[in-house]
């Protein structure tokens, strides 16, 4: 984990730096199947659902990353985590994300998930692909272009999975 990093769960405070991070990604649109046009309310209501558990990565006062911890399904897939994730631009390369998902695992695993799952992990996302995979995801399934990227056009998503 990047030297000082605090990992803990975010609060009302912290929606102008969750929004400073996650909006230009969503505006983006190149990572995350949401609308690109969506505004700082429907973007922070959707990060701070109720269902969702909301964390961010604070280093020196200032917030680098959030991310969310929900069940990927209710009934009898409701042991089975999934989580989103986001980290600011200027953090990039610094452990901000590899240090969220350590955390997010080992948070899960406490809350009694047997395993994590990501739906929707855009192919064209090497970043995050590296990253689930360093960290024992296996890619289950591509789904052949699901996912309309901006600049490059339609590429496949991927559906990664680890057991905790």
């Amino acid at each position: 984990m990047a030297e000082g990093l605090i990992i803990r769960p975010a609060a009302a405070s912290d929606q102008d730096a969750v929004w400073a991070i996650i909006g230009p990604i969503i505006a983006a649109g190149e990572t995350y199947a949401l609308p690109r046009d969506w505004s700082r309310e429907q973007a922070l209501a959707y990060w701070f659902l109720p269902v969702h558990a909301v964390f961010v990565a604070e280093l020196a006062g200032e917030v680098l990353g959030s991310f969310y911890l929900q069940a990927n399904q209710q009934g009898g897939g409701a042991h089975v985590a999934n989580a989103g994730f986001a980290t600011a631009g200027q953090a990039t390369g610094r452990g901000i994300a590899r240090a969220m998902g350590h955390f997010a695992l080992a948070e899960a695993k406490a809350r009694g998930f047997r395993a994590m799952q990501f739906n929707f992990v855009i192919s064209t996302n090497a970043a995050a692909v590296h990253l689930w995979t360093s960290l024992g995801f296996e890619t289950l399934c591509r789904l052949p272009g699901a996912f309309a990227h901006p600049a490059v056009g339609h590429v496949d998503a991927l559906l990664m999975f680890r057991r905790l």
